[in-house]
């Protein structure tokens, strides 16, 4: 539940028209196997009469300015006063408002903004606050001090919370902001993505390095937050996203639904594979949990882990493991995981499935040596018991031997640390073709249930023997010859082949929305007026990839369609991919007898509300200019729109074409006045402060005779770049960092001049 369930987003309250009755709304999502989780951030409105504002005034307990009066900072309330999580007393006054909270049928909560993050241009609180910490933690100190720690105790706050209500219940806490140590309070996940390939790549990373630094239960926004995905990434996601240890989805508002029945039957169909996976999977990956709580290893492990000498596993970023199971997605969307090439670790590894196979889920292997329980194919954990029948699937090694562990408990509580548990410990040998299985040793003092064991041995392309038992006792079985497993392991491969090709993946359907123009948005568009003729691919990133001066005859950009050219940027990054998304043509007046002015007006979604605009013109009353009008705008913004998600600057490349090398120059006064000329022997050169060009720098082309001049306001320019290359120049401008809204776009204008010289 996110804050659209409070009464005017103020913490602790439930709107009294969709939430009248949230217990019994609760009590019914029980009675169907659903938990709910309820977000709780720290601003609290600063209003009299709101109980929160308060009972915290009186306590003393909000983060205070330099002059000793509450800090006062807008988020989605609007005015809002923060509690000082950096002093026990204040923690405990918090705490138990979660206890009483909690008594609405409350199963979680989820800890957002709490960075913390703000609404103003300085997205967090001033350094100057002051905070009265706990002598043990550092004492009165002023938010820089605390800033890092801030979310990580209003977790613990939060969690402690939850212990008061029922000290027998394992409290669940999601937060966004942590520090090392945040793993004895709650969840994390990695915050406000983006519904984009290049995120759904970049959140294997972000767990796997989360797990090494001590955060072994998180997961980013599965499909994305920010923005719309489409059938095929949002499907490709869940697949990877369910086996990721903490698992869910999360949208912002005014997105398209992120529901998997939303995109298709082809995506729904994905998405029940993905999570009926999960749940067969959950018996290992709770013992993970087990073992994580015990020594602090990850849960979800990098593949290196499985052969730290091999210093090529440490690239791999669409791979990981989870104890011996091995993962392989693939984050490409024209691709699947059975048709990329996945390095695999020294050993043996075999694949397997659950009968599954989709050219859309990642590809599964078990490493040699190792035995995986599994449990059934169930909707919810209510649904599972100690009884339930469990499998084993057995990865012989090189020397026909294996070995695994299962933790089992409860479920809940505490009983686990007085010994009220089953670890399990099975192991698996072959001798003279025979296959036993057995085990080894046990730990805990709960009881081993009576119930069946299916056991199955990999044989490798997915083949597999299986055999039934009772756990708890030993179970024999006759290994096949080695022309049997030969052809075992032909006639899975070929199987697997021709039920991949008899699937459908999910389509890619990423349509222009049906705005004006949009039917140009999958076709170059060819802008010709006066002394221009301009190319543009929509579809990538609106790239500009041919500005020919036509007198002349002069192609002056450097590119091809994939790369290059003029484009735009949404980030800060320095050399980073740039905008990929595809562009639409909002508006459009090409190359007719009727048209005055020949223009085009493209824009592409970057998420968090924002959209990357560019204005292309050839100017009437001079047919020598053409002028490029670039600009980020904020669409929605506001609780859950993600407008305030980040701060954002404008970047504007665009890459030269050098005929002679040797003869050109960057030339421009700067703001100082200094006259500056910039070579090919210069390398390299950012320009900052009064080093920037004074609004005005142009590329000489000496041997041409050629200029081409580019104007700009200076006052909407921070940074200018000049990279020289083999055959062509890069010039950049950055724009300064800062949130944007409907009323301050960011925006850098150009005019481009040839002249003759």
């Amino acid at each position: 539940m996110d804050i659209d369930y409070m009464d005017g987003f103020r913490c602790f309250t439930f709107d009294n028209n969709r939430f009248a009755d949230p217990k019994s709304m609760v009590d019914d999502l029980h009675s169907i196997g659903c938990k709910s989780i309820w977000m709780l951030d720290p601003g609290i409105k600063e209003e009299k009469g709101y109980f929160v504002y308060d009972g915290g005034s009186e306590n003393d307990v909000w983060i205070k300015k330099a002059d000793g009066s509450p800090f006062i900072g807008e988020v989605w309330p609007g005015d809002c006063v923060f509690p000082d999580f950096t002093s026990e007393r204040i923690r405990t006054w918090w705490a138990r408002l979660v206890r009483d909270f909690i008594s609405n049928g409350v199963d979680g909560i989820w800890n957002d903004m709490n960075e913390p993050a703000m609404t103003t241009t300085t997205k967090t609180m001033p350094e100057s606050n002051i905070h009265r910490g706990d002598a043990d933690i550092g004492g009165v100190q002023n938010h820089s001090y605390y800033h890092n720690v801030y979310g990580m105790l209003m977790a613990r706050s939060t969690y402690e919370g939850m212990v008061m209500y029922n000290t027998e219940k394992r409290p669940f806490v999601l937060t966004r902001a942590g520090f090392i140590g945040s793993q004895r309070y709650a969840a994390t996940w990695t915050g406000d993505n983006l519904s984009n390939w290049e995120h759904l790549h970049m959140s294997l990373s972000m767990v796997l390095q989360l797990g090494l630094s001590g955060q072994p239960l998180s997961g980013p926004d599965i499909g994305g937050f920010a923005g719309n995905a489409t059938p095929r990434l949002f499907g490709r996601w869940m697949g990877v996203g369910a086996l990721f240890p903490f698992s869910r989805g999360h949208s912002e508002a005014g997105t398209v639904d992120h529901e998997p029945w939303s995109f298709g039957e082809e995506c729904e169909e994905v998405c029940r594979l993905a999570l009926l996976r999960r749940y067969r999977l959950l018996p290992h990956i709770y013992t993970l949990f087990y073992v994580s709580h015990k020594k602090g290893t990850p849960v979800a492990a990098p593949l290196f882990f499985a052969d730290p000498q091999d210093t090529e596993l440490r690239k791999i970023e669409t791979t990981f493991l989870l104890g011996p199971l091995l993962v392989c997605a693939s984050t490409l969307p024209d691709k699947g995981a059975h048709e990329c090439a996945h390095k695999l670790p020294n050993g043996i590894w075999l694949p397997f499935d659950f009968g599954d196979s989709h050219p859309d889920l990642p590809v599964l292997y078990l490493r040699g040596g190792a035995i995986l329980p599994v449990g059934l194919p169930i909707q919810h954990v209510g649904e599972a018991s100690l009884g339930d029948d469990l499998s084993l699937l057995v990865a012989l090694d090189e020397n026909g031997k294996a070995e695994g562990v299962l933790f089992e408990d409860a479920g809940d509580g505490y009983g686990f640390t007085q010994g009220d548990y089953l670890l399990t410990y099975y192991v698996a040998e072959v001798h003279s073709s025979v296959v036993s299985v057995k085990v080894l040793k046990t730990e805990g003092s709960l009881k081993r249930p009576k119930r069946n064991l299916n056991i199955s041995i990999l044989l490798g392309g997915g083949a597999m023997i299986s055999s039934r038992g009772v756990d708890g006792e030993e179970v024999h079985f006759t290994m096949p010859s080695e022309f049997e497993v030969s052809s075992l392991v032909a006639t899975s491969e070929l199987d697997l082949k021709e039920r991949l090709e008899t699937i459908r993946p999910i389509p890619d359907m990423d349509e222009p929305s049906g705005q004006e123009g949009t039917e140009l948005s999958k076709t170059l568009i060819v802008l010709k007026s006066g002394d221009w003729f301009l190319k543009i691919v929509p579809w990538i990133g609106g790239r500009i990839i041919s500005m020919t001066h036509v007198p002349s005859d002069s192609q002056w950009l450097h590119s091809r369609i994939e790369i290059h050219g003029y484009e735009e940027y949404s980030g800060t990054e320095y050399r980073s991919a740039g905008c990929i998304e595809e562009y639409k043509i909002v508006r459009g007046h090409l190359e007719q007898s009727c048209v005055e002015e020949s223009k085009v007006c493209l824009e592409g979604d970057i998420g968090g509300g924002l959209v990357l605009q560019r204005h292309i013109s050839i100017l009437t009353d001079n047919p020598k200019i053409v002028q490029i009008d670039s600009s980020i705008e904020a669409r929605s913004v506001g609780p859950g729109s993600g407008g305030f998600s980040r701060l954002v600057c404008l970047r504007v490349r665009h890459t030269f074409t050098l005929l002679h090398p040797t003869e050109v120059v960057v030339a421009f006064t700067a703001i100082n006045g200094s006259k500056q000329e910039i070579s090919l022997d210069s390398g390299e050169v950012m320009l900052e402060g009064g080093l920037r060009p004074n609004g005005e720098w142009t590329l000489v082309d000496r041997c041409s005779g050629l200029s081409m001049v580019n104007r700009f306001d200076h006052r909407q320019v921070s940074k200018c770049l000049v990279h020289w290359g083999t055959s062509d120049l890069n010039m950049e401008l950055w724009s300064d960092e800062r949130p944007v809204s409907k009323d301050t776009p960011l925006r850098i204008c150009h005019q481009y001049e040839v002249t003759q010289t």
